[in-house]
């Protein structure tokens, strides 16, 4: 797969699949916390009202109500943006959803420092953490919509709750929209050094592999969307085979997927770990992408951890 190209929107992606699992299966309902025009779950709404629930600004009330429908017999999408979802909602979600092992699938958008200009009280860098840590929970980042399309479809046909996270900000098409959960796509093969790269930085993952290839370098990128289950043979086999591994992602480098990665390779093919993602801050308002540059993603940030890496390895001087 090469650097990408067109951008589209992932939650338009979710609302028309949402449209077309409810023209196929009449018992999946829909429920949104007044935001169903930013989550596009309004699409659904409009097709199917009678199946579509706003419950206002209640996100917990939202949660609890999901998790009734779903241990009564329904396939359930609840959305919000993800600061209320995983934030806001967060013990209703662990007493009522993940404990219970209620049938619902949680897509919050607007995740990440990509909400821009809401700021920090908007950008919520810790879902991916809160939710990996609830027994049972499955949880998805896609890298772009084509993905977003196929992981929606996978977590509705999979029993038991699922969390997915969205972008505010349309992503470019890096992918075919091959998607399996507990799977890790190699997005471009390579020998000298692993890039794991989840959401939003897959795409500048692929870049930096590109012009790293320019100078006779060659990076493996995989697409970490399914954080949990996570694709453990596929990341040892890239620890083995190219000895280190840098990992990007629009999320707290405390808690997310560069913890994960370190700690499991740690544990059993020890070798070099970079993490790019987000600091030990909040975040501020701002626009979007500046925002990634601003707080350690960017491109040329993330060209020069590769490259230490790489020098670590005995590949460049």
């Amino acid at each position: 797969m090469s650097a990408p190209g067109r951008t589209e929107s992932l939650r338009d992606a979710y609302g028309q699949t949402l449209v077309e699992l409810g023209a196929a299966d009449p018992n999946l309902v829909v429920l949104d916390a007044d935001l169903s025009g930013s989550t596009r779950t309004s699409l659904f709404g409009q097709r199917f009202p009678d199946r579509f629930f706003n419950v206002g600004v209640m996100e917990p009330t939202m949660m609890a109500i999901a998790a009734g429908l779903a241990l009564g017999g329904r396939t359930v999408f609840a959305s919000s943006f993800s600061v209320f979802a995983a934030g806001q909602a967060y013990n209703a979600v662990r007493q009522s959803i993940a404990y219970n092992r209620a049938n619902v699938k949680i897509v919050a958008t607007h995740g990440g420092l990509l909400v821009g200009a809401d700021g920090g009280t908007h950008q919520m860098v810790e879902d991916l953490g809160l939710m990996r840590g609830l027994p049972g929970m499955t949880v998805i980042v896609p890298a772009d919509a084509p993905t977003t399309r196929a992981a929606v479809r996978a977590v509705a046909a999979r029993d038991g709750p699922a969390f997915v996270r969205l972008t505010r900000e349309n992503l470019p098409v890096v992918t075919d929209g091959t998607f399996e959960v507990g799977k890790a796509p190699e997005l471009r093969p390579g020998s000298d050094l692993t890039i794991v790269a989840v959401g939003a930085l897959v795409a500048r993952a692929l870049e930096v592999a590109d012009d790293l290839a320019t100078v006779g370098l060659s990076v493996r990128v995989l697409d970490f969307a399914s954080v949990k289950p996570f694709d453990e043979p596929a990341l040892l086999r890239a620890a083995r085979e190219t000895g280190a591994i840098l990992v990007l992602e629009e999320h707290s480098v405390l808690t997310g997927v560069g913890a994960l990665v370190a700690s499991t390779t740690s544990e059993n093919v020890p070798v070099p770990v970079r993490r790019v993602g987000v600091p030990d801050v909040f975040g501020e308002s701002g626009d979007p992408w500046a925002l990634l540059d601003r707080y350690g993603m960017s491109k040329e940030r993330i060209r020069n951890e590769a490259w230490e890496l790489l020098r670590a390895r005995g590949k460049v001087q």
